[in-house]
């Protein structure tokens, strides 16, 4: 039997969202985001995080990061990120293609979280040539972290405080941001929208959700007609956006996207107890989420791979691979690796 680790993208639909989607599948409806459930978004939203906010439903989150960076930032501004940041990594250049040319400059920090040392460093490193420089506009916060960290709310606090003193806006790009509010065991608004941010890339598609994504924007003078020309020009106002919202309406009724997120977290942490207690192997980061980054031998994760056990290994690295668990990971899925992992016949 495969066991997949690769991904949390590599999940299937969760079934109480392909519920809502058959629901949502009868009869007709308004389209280009006026049907019924598009236009209930704000207020289930604004309820979630208990303050009034606006919600753009797309269907990718590189398209949430980009939109929300091109309008916080002009093409002569920066975007200050983690080194390790998708946005950075992984977007193929999306926010700086809708930015038309803002820049991405990163900052290094201990755990895949931006040390406020480095990221003062450099915005004075950025400065110095009138207008010749580009303008330090906005920060990104990756919740959770690529390396499966996560911040805690005195962390993004003080990063928005910062941010904020020198007339830059706060983006966070959560694709996991579930799994970091389980984690935590906070309410969603503490490490949002309270601690200071100004919009949120709400991430669904990792958690059950079928290409469904959604902007928040929590800060009342983010110019909501600029994400929404965005969103149209960049191919993202689809038709049939009902299929969107009415999926993230049931991902976060009666909690369920907590609830998948902890179950993913909680199978990823009984892999973590068993790399801690291995005599070879050891966690590159803290497992504070659903992902967990193992530094081990070639032999070992060919051991893996021998055991049929997916994963991805970290790249430009031989010894670090990245081992990811879903709302979908079953005790047995999470049982068969650890044998494996352990060299015991399965």
């Amino acid at each position: 039997m495969t066991v997949n680790f690769r991904s949390d993208n590599e999940t299937p639909v969760a079934p109480a969202i392909m519920e809502a989607l058959i629901e949502a599948n009868h009869g007709t409806a308004f389209a280009y985001a006026n049907d019924d459930w598009t236009n209930q978004l704000n207020e289930a939203f604004s309820d979630l995080f208990r303050s009034q906010v606006t919600v753009l439903s797309v269907s990718t989150g590189t398209v949430a990061n980009a939109i929300a960076l091109a309008t916080i930032t002009p093409p002569w501004g920066i975007v200050f990120c983690h080194s390790n940041a998708h946005i950075l990594r992984d977007e193929s250049g999306a926010p700086e293609f809708f930015g038309n040319g803002l820049r991405l400059v990163p900052v290094g920090g201990k755990n895949g979280k931006i040390d406020i040392t480095l990221l003062e460093a450099a915005i004075k490193d950025s400065e110095g040539h009138g207008i010749h420089s580009y303008v330090p506009s906005a920060l990104s916060l990756t919740q959770s972290t690529e390396t499966g960290t996560t911040y805690s709310i005195d962390e993004i606090t003080a990063l928005c405080e910062f941010a904020h003193g020198l007339g830059m806006k706060v983006h966070m790009d959560g694709a996991r941001f579930a799994n970091s509010v389980a984690s935590l065991g906070c309410h969603p608004a503490e490490i949002s929208v309270e601690a200071g941010v100004d919009l949120l890339s709400f991430g669904a598609s990792k958690n059950g959700c079928m290409s469904a994504e959604a902007l928040v924007i929590f800060d009342p003078s983010v110019n909501t007609e600029t994400t929404q020309r965005l969103r149209k020009r960049s191919g993202h106002l689809l038709s049939k956006m009902r299929y969107v919202s009415a999926q993230l309406l049931a991902y976060i009724e009666n909690n369920l996207w907590l609830h998948m997120a902890d179950h993913a977290n909680r199978q990823a942490a009984k892999f973590a107890a068993c790399v801690d207690a291995h005599p070879q192997a050891r966690l590159e980061f803290p497992v504070q989420a659903n992902k967990v980054l193992l530094n081990w031998s070639e032999e070992g994760f060919k051991q893996l791979e021998d055991g049929n056990v997916q994963f991805l290994p970290w790249p430009g690295r031989d010894d670090l691979a990245r081992l990811v668990f879903g709302y979908s990971t079953t005790d047995q899925d999470t049982l068969t690796l650890i044998r494996v992992f352990n060299g015991i016949n399965v």
